[in-house]
Parts: structure tokens; C-alpha cells; sequence
């Protein structure tokens, strides 16, 4: 009886912590952001920069773009960057924004708002999500052809194939974390996959940790959730069939997390309480 009762006292006691997470909406921004995909938050400047598809998610359309929001939600810059086609992930490093289209991965230099490196991802159809390791080497998910590309001294290679709708990547502790399909995972740097979790209710999009050693994660439907590092999960949100939740920015020191709705055309600023 006794070891059954420390089971049941442990199983509670885990149970707890997983759903001790809240999200407070905080603000939706007011002006019309045409289909924003992706927000990077970036601390030193206290800027949000969207990546902007307006049009289709798959065509060449030069529609494409990024604007910058201030930490309210108000406009700073509508047209920062104009005439891409469809841009989606963004990561920094080294005072350069890189962004993912569709077959191209543009760097951009945040002083002069100038394009300074373009990579032509070959055999590339629908470049997703980026991240980047703390030597400066890029890697780009494709979710319609299930790889995950590497990009060195702007030269591209295949670095993982077969990985199943390939969206969200992110380096935590200098170690690749994707989301798959409707799994969370992370390989090693010999490429050895470990599932933290599974089972989400639609294929998952942003990927951000939470600072405190789990993660924060979305599904482009419109679901958001909170994944514990033992693969627990608690789902914050779930307002599928009204908006999307897309490829989330996350200001860690003050707990905010920045969510694109993409056909809803906003950006909402949820708190997170742990």
C-alpha cells in the first residue's frame, strides 16, 4: 500500500507542475499585417521584426516582406524589408537577420536594412524555419521535401533527410531541436535522434525554450503548448478554426511571448506565468 500511495503522490505531483503554466494576452496589434509568419524578438534593440509572406505561402510572387513592431504592438517600420516572395523563419547572428524563401536563405544586415548575403538552397521547395549554432552555421528546415539543409561560408549541403515535415528548429545549449510533424525531437552532433515528445495535435510550427530547461511550442492550426523536458505537455491554447498560431518570438527575461497569426493578420503579445 505504501509504494502504491508514493506512486499515485508522485504521478499527482508531476501532474501538477505540467499544468502550472498560464498565458495572458497582453495586446493584438492593430494594424494589418499581411499574413505574418514568423517574430523575432531581438533584446538589445527591444524590437519585434515580422517576416510578412502577403500572398501565397508557396509562390514567387515578390510580395514578400518584413516590418519591424515595437513592444506594444505599434508600427515602427511597415516596409523594412520589401520584395521578397514568401519569407518565413528568421534567426540573428552577428547583427545579420537571415530569413528563410522558399529556396533562398537572404541575410540581411539589421544597421543598413540591406540584403548582404543570398544562398540558393538547391532542390529546395518550401524553406521553413532557421536556426543557427554558436559558430554561425545556418540550418534551414524544407518542409515538403522532409530535409534539413546546412548552410557554411554561404554554401549549402543536406545535413538530415527523412525527417518527417521538418518545421521549427532551434539550437538550446548548442544542440539542434526540430519540430517533426507532430513530434518534438533533437539530434546530436553525430545526428542521433531522441523524441522529447510526441503526439501533438497538429504539425507543430514555432519552437522557442522557455528558459527554464523546457519548451514552448506551436501548431500552425492554432494551438500552443508547454513541454516539459520529460516529454510532459500541457496545452495553453487552443483556437483552431479562429486564427493560427505560427512561428513564435519569446522575450525570456520578461516572459513574453510573440505570437504571428498569419490569416488573421496580427501579432498578439501573450504573458507566460510558470
Amino acid at each position: 500500500m505504501k509504494y502504491i500511495l508514493a506512486i499515485i503522490i508522485l504521478f499527482t505531483s508531476s501532474s501538477s507542475i505540467a499544468q502550472s503554466t498560464t498565458l495572458t494576452k497582453l495586446w493584438e496589434s492593430k494594424a494589418q499585417l499581411p499574413v505574418p509568419e514568423s517574430v523575432l524578438f531581438i533584446e538589445d534593440q527591444n524590437k519585434l521584426y515580422v517576416s510578412l509572406i502577403d500572398g501565397a505561402a508557396n509562390e514567387k510572387d515578390g510580395k514578400g516582406g518584413i516590418a519591424i513592431l515595437n513592444v506594444d504592438g505599434s508600427v515602427k517600420n511597415p516596409k523594412w524589408i520589401t520584395g521578397l516572395n514568401a519569407p518565413k523563419g528568421m534567426a540573428i547572428y552577428k547583427g545579420k537577420i537571415y530569413v528563410a524563401d522558399l529556396d533562398v536563405v537572404y541575410g540581411i544586415d539589421t544597421a543598413t536594412a540591406k540584403i548582404v548575403d543570398t544562398t540558393k538552397v538547391p532542390d529546395a521547395v518550401f524553406l521553413n524555419d532557421i536556426a543557427i549554432d554558436n559558430t554561425g552555421i545556418i540550418y534551414v528546415s524544407d518542409t515538403r521535401t522532409n530535409k534539413i539543409h546546412r548552410i557554411k561560408n554561404s554554401k549549402s549541403e543536406v545535413y538530415l533527410k527523412d525527417v518527417v515535415s521538418p518545421n521549427g528548429l532551434k539550437f538550446i545549449n548548442n544542440v539542434l531541436h526540430v519540430l517533426s510533424g507532430t513530434r518534438l525531437l533533437k539530434f546530436d552532433n553525430n545526428k542521433v535522434e531522441t523524441q522529447i515528445a510526441q503526439s501533438l495535435a497538429a504539425s507543430g510550427d514555432g519552437l522557442e525554450p522557455d528558459g527554464k530547461g523546457n519548451f514552448i511550442v506551436t501548431c500552425w492550426e492554432g494551438v500552443i503548448y508547454h513541454i516539459n523536458k520529460d516529454g510532459n505537455k500541457q496545452k495553453l491554447l487552443d483556437v483552431r478554426g479562429q486564427m493560427n498560431t505560427a512561428d513564435i518570438g519569446y522575450d525570456q527575461k520578461n516572459q513574453i511571448l510573440y505570437v504571428p497569426t498569419f490569416n488573421a493578420n496580427s501579432v498578439i503579445a501573450y504573458k507566460l506565468k510558470f
